[in-house]
């Protein structure tokens, strides 16, 4: 058994390997329009887009398939290819004495009409047995697929043989990738370019919430990829992406539902023409409108969608179109020369059953014969126009022609063509520049168009701007926005945003579990601005600036001081300068009762001294009111802290002189000779100069300066003085203190005297208040810094003036004006016996 199979084999090898033969299964597929030549195009068009299939009996050979359903762009593709040929073969300087020829196929818009299209271009029409195979294909490039999912069969079949394939409208980016399609070419520009610029035109009209519709093919897959990306990178939220074919109607009422649902008024459809008119049915059988299309090249000018409803739906539609260029002498030519030269069905035909036998197939073609109002929109004629130029022109460098004509017989290899497309760059007729970038494609340019109705009511594809990517960044995408109608015919811009702009003061906090575009506006804290609307961040005002009202501005801070305009320093004021002047007074008064006991009585060289003092110490008051200086801050300090030691070394020296006094007057003491006027002088100045010494050398080390606070509080500037050194400070200040309880100390022991010497008794009471009021104020001025805090220092230094000059003085005024009969040595005197 083994042997004989064996045997089988070998036979088998060795006729296989004597007759190497090429051999069709099935029925040969010809093509639509065909012409011979020296050099042979073929080109793959969907001229009907919709094949219709016969029952499969299975008792019998499958026939060839049929179409129906004209599709006038694809048709008008096919027109222009034949034009571009016919016009070449009359050129003198292009191919001078080469003919072109041209196979074209229809494709039906089926993956398996296109598959039978592409191996009959790949292999020839016709076999007969015993043919042996050429291992060369009859075709030297091929024009085609218009769709990218159709185009991609087509790359992929014919790139293993490298036959060069250009596309006119075949747009999908992943045909970019020349590692799967190396001998692919393309006259339209990739998608990325476009869809890159769909999230551009949405970006320039503040449109941050948007539904995205694509169709389910590589076209929209890959389309819509970019875009949403691209739309990440620019701010831009998606509400939904939803994606549908055109033989999937379930998934097409689920798209239409999530439309309705969704509250995104602007909607970027990646479609093609056909999905585009399923959806636009659809739309309009459920009244939705109003919605902003933002459409692609592939349906923004499709006329097919042009229906009586279809503005309602589709009005105002603004969207990227493929520049339109008019190609001399298209318009004629589509409605005589092609029907008189290139047709392969005229009238001419002998009888009509000869005529019905040979037109029938093209009976739905022949109803275009009179119709060219469409041509002046066929925007992807002029791609057609470029791709035979750009095969022609590769010939041309690969035949060597020259102006005597082109070297015949030359064996041109398909993949030679693929090297010479990729130097070509030649400009056509229509000042147009073709050649192809690293990726095969053309420089990406569009129209913006807008739908629009003309006075006729008639829609209108109106050109309001372009994007030009060969252009300079910041030039490349123009637009005229006072020449657009909007959704519904509006002359308003329609607003798309899932949250309002937050203004400026505001910032947007992100609402947890919605894209970044859907956020709450939460107003900026104090001392924070945004001046931007929608800002994402507020920022901190400077150290001496605070934010406004409106939180939209950094002002600068209110400086707080004690001023001399205000009511609390107003007052102040009052009653310092009456202090002051109340003080001035008694002295004058007691100047003028100086011979008087009383005043005699009571040492009256320390009383005018004491009231000269206590003048300063409501003086001084005043410099602790305005705006702290470098010379205020240091007198306010260094002044109150020697006038009160002043002050309080007079009183001390009046208690002193009191309890002297009454030793003096017990029988055999002579104490008062060690205390007399001299040394109650000495004992002043002394006590005086230590306090002076203290504020030299505090002024000397580290004086009192001018100080900005903006540490205690936020929204103001406190100017005050600073210490500089606070040693110094409580050094005066203790000493202050040091001076006032001994004084006290000693006028509460003298407090018992014989009323005669009662002095000591208004100098405990004066000496009491001096404490408290100061003992007081020490809690006060540690606590944060202010006005408020100077004013309660002011306030300590006036009451306990006020005390002293109304413990001490103000009794002994009180008996020389209202009490005259007691201010008598006798009475005096009396006293002193009792």
């Amino acid at each position: 058994m083994s042997v004989f199979l064996y045997t089988v084999l070998i036979f088998i090898f060795y006729t296989k390997a004597e007759n190497p033969l090429c051999q069709m299964m099935g029925n040969p597929k010809f093509p639509l329009l065909s012409k011979d030549g020296d050099v042979n195009i073929g080109a793959i068009f969907s001229v009907h887009s919709t094949e219709i299939l016969t029952s499969f009996t299975y008792t019998q050979k499958p026939q060839l398939l049929s179409c129906s359903s004209v599709s006038l762009r694809d048709f008008r593709m096919v027109q222009t290819m034949i034009y571009a040929i016919e016009e070449i073969n009359r050129s003198l300087g292009l191919l001078p004495n080469i003919t072109v020829g041209y196979q074209i196929y229809d494709a039906c818009g089926s993956r398996l009409s296109a598959m039978s299209a592409t191996m009959a271009l790949m292999n020839g029409p016709e076999f007969t047995w015993r043919d042996r195979c050429t291992g060369q294909s009859p075709i030297h490039a091929i024009i085609g697929e218009t769709e990218s999912s159709a185009t991609v069969i087509l790359s992929r079949t014919t790139g293993p043989f490298k036959i060069p394939v250009i596309s006119p409208s075949a747009t999908c980016e992943c045909l970019s990738n020349r590692k799967e399609y190396p001998s692919f070419f393309r006259t339209i520009a990739s998608d990325y370019h476009q869809s890159r610029a769909l999230a551009y035109i949405v970006k320039h009209f503040g449109w941050s919430w948007v539904g995205a519709v694509n169709t389910d093919n590589d076209y929209g897959n890959n389309g819509m990829t970019t875009f949403l990306n691209t739309a990440q990178e620019e701010g831009i939220c998606v509400e939904y992406s939803v994606k549908f074919y055109r033989t999937e109607p379930e998934k097409l009422q689920k798209v239409v539902e999530t439309i309705k649902k969704g509250t995104a008024k602007v909607i970027v459809a990646f479609l093609t023409s056909s999905e585009m008119y399923n959806l636009l049915e659809q739309l309009s059988i459920q009244n939705i409108t109003g919605l902003q299309m933002i459409g692609v090249e592939g349906w923004i000018t499709a006329k097919s969608l042009i229906t009586p409803n279809s503005f309602h739906v589709l009005g105002g539609s603004l969207g990227f179109a493929v520049r339109k260029t008019a190609i001399e002498g298209f318009a004629d030519y589509v409605i005589k020369s092609f029907w008189e030269t290139a047709f392969p069905c005229t009238m001419t035909i002998g009888n009509s059953s000869q005529y019905s036998l040979s037109c029938g197939i093209y009976q739905d073609l022949l109803l275009l014969k009179n119709y060219n109002e469409d041509v002046p929109e066929q925007r992807y004629s002029t791609n057609v126009y470029k791709a035979v130029y750009a095969v022609a022109h590769s010939l041309h460098s690969l035949l060597k022609c020259k102006e005597d004509g082109c070297k015949k017989g030359l064996a041109i290899q398909p993949q030679q063509v693929v090297g010479a497309l990729k130097k070509i760059n030649f400009t056509l007729k229509l000042g147009d520049i073709v050649s192809f970038d690293s990726t095969g494609a053309t420089v990406a340019q569009y129209e913006v168009v807008n739908w629009q109705k003309d006075a006729n009511e008639s829609i209108k594809f109106k050109p309001i701007g372009y994007y030009d990517a060969s252009l300079p960044p910041h030039q490349r995408f123009v637009l005229h926005t006072e020449n657009i109608i909007w959704a519904g015919g509006q002359l308003d811009r329609p607003r798309s945003v899932c949250s309002e702009s937050c203004p400026p003061g505001s910032r947007k906090a992100a609402q947890k579990g919605r894209p970044v575009c859907c956020y709450d506006c939460i107003p900026c804290a104090e001392g924070e601005i945004s001046n931007q609307t929608d800002s994402n961040n507020c920022k901190q005002c400077p150290g001496e600036y605070w934010s406004n009202a409106e939180k939209n501005k950094c002002v600068l801070k209110d400086v707080e001081f004690l001023s001399f305009t205000e009511i609390m320093g107003i007052v102040l004021v009052i009653f310092s300068l009456f202090g002051a002047v109340l003080t001035a007074l008694m002295a004058i008064l007691f100047y003028r009762k100086k011979d008087t006991p009383i005043i005699k009585a009571n040492n009256s060289e320390l009383s005018f001294l004491l009231l000269f003092s206590l003048i300063l110490c409501f003086l001084c008051s005043l410099t602790f009111i305005g705006r702290p200086t470098e010379w205020s801050c240091m007198l306010r300090h260094t002044a109150f802290g020697i006038t009160f030691v002043l002050c309080i070394s007079c009183v001390l020296g009046k208690t002193i002189v009191v309890l002297m006094a009454f030793k003096a007057a017990l029988p055999g003491n002579n104490i008062m000779k060690w205390f007399g006027p001299v040394q109650q002088r000495l004992s002043v100045f002394a006590l005086t100069l230590i306090q002076v010494l203290i504020c030299v050398l505090w002024l000397t080390m580290s004086p009192p300066f001018p100080h900005k606070n903006l540490k205690y509080y936020q929204e103001k500037i406190v100017l005050e003085c600073n210490l500089g050194s606070n040693i110094g400070f409580w050094a005066v200040l203790g000493y202050i203190g040091l001076l006032a309880v001994l004084c006290f100390i000693l006028a509460f022991l003298a407090r018992k005297l014989p009323d005669n010497f009662n002095e000591a008794k208004f100098i405990t009471f004066s000496m009491l208040i001096f404490c408290a009021v100061w003992i007081t104020f020490i809690p006060a001025y540690v606590s944060p810094p202010g006005k408020f805090t100077v004013a309660v220092e002011i306030f300590a230094i006036l009451a306990s003036s006020f005390g002293l000059l109304f413990c001490i003085f103000v009794p002994k005024c009180y008996i020389i004006l209202c009490k005259p009969e007691k201010n008598t040595k006798q009475h005096l005197m009396g006293k002193v016996l009792m």
